[in-house]
């Protein structure tokens, strides 16, 4: 079964190029890999890729820069496949990763999404296991299972365990739901939750195949510390405790109102805005912290 490899790509030229080298090496031969480059001014990854004579790589360049929503909406209507992954431009798949996802989601047919197992590497590719993994791991499933429905939501919305550029999707359904325009941050928790809503699974399989990568230079770093994340992500737990006490469930509602996992997060950035004299940004998180 044919899979399109999506590539989001501004800047970081070298590690770009360990992304799509990792993805080219995987053993499911039957791949189509798009760069989607977000108008990036500089021209060495557009150039190195079409060194590549690799008849499986295509680069696409957007005519202006859309942003990281914007972007992952272009990449999923560049997609073609019956099955899809949209990679982080910082990553790396480990050997079986393509294949394993198609296994997951082909054992599977109720399944929208399937993570595989999943270690986190620091900016020069050594394992690490910060904080944040430990609970995501602490948070997810131990066994190959299948989620769905209220009980995924719920479990999502206590703590995402789930790390976006490692899923594989089903095409036509991911889609049709797409991303949430206006969301920078949690746009990746807001699309498993609307697979959720509609009764679509998640299938999960422990076995390790792809590397994340943790740094500080990512979007979601540097938005916690400034406290955009907290400002975004309050918004977007209220709403959903909402929407999800509307729909009768009442345990994801609960589940969004706490947002402890998040709560928990800000609480741990107090110190060092505080430390820095950051009087605003410690004001946010404390604000979210407390509510």
């Amino acid at each position: 079964m044919r899979v399109d490899v999506l590539l989001p790509t501004y800047g970081s030229p070298a590690l770009v190029r360990e992304a799509v080298l990792s993805a080219l090496a995987q053993d499911h031969a039957d791949l189509r890999l798009v760069l989607v480059d977000d108008a990036d001014p500089d021209p060495t990854t557009r150039d190195w890729a079409a060194t590549l004579a690799d008849d499986r790589v295509e680069v696409v360049r957007n005519t202006q820069n859309l942003g990281v929503n914007g972007n992952f909406r272009r990449c999923l209507e560049l997609a073609e496949a019956p099955y899809l992954v949209v990679m982080g431009q910082d990553d790396v798949m480990l050997p079986g990763h393509l294949s394993g996802l198609v296994r997951l989601l082909e054992a599977h047919p109720e399944a929208v999404v399937a993570q595989p197992g999943v270690r986190a590497i620091d900016a020069e590719g050594r394992s690490v296991r910060p904080l944040a993994d430990r609970v995501k791991a602490r948070l997810g499933p131990r066994h190959v299972s299948l989620l769905a429905g209220e009980a995924l939501a719920a479990g999502l919305l206590r703590g995402n365990w789930t790390y976006f550029p490692a899923l594989g999707w089903r095409t036509e359904a991911v889609r049709r739901i797409g991303f949430r325009p206006g969301l920078e941050v949690v746009l990746d928790l807001a699309l498993l939750l609307d697979v959720a809503r509609e009764g679509g699974g998640l299938a999960f399989d422990p076995a390790v195949t792809f590397a994340y990568r943790r740094h500080a230079a990512s979007v979601s770093s540097d938005a916690a510390l400034d406290g955009r994340r907290f400002v975004e992500e309050r918004a977007f737990f209220a709403a959903e405790a909402v929407a999800f006490r509307t729909q009768g469930w009442g345990h994801a509602a609960r589940a969004a109102r706490v947002h402890l996992t998040s709560r928990l997060h800000a609480a741990s950035l107090l110190p060092r805005a505080a430390r820095a004299g950051d009087w605003t940004t410690a004001r946010t998180l404390a604000r979210h912290t407390l509510a």
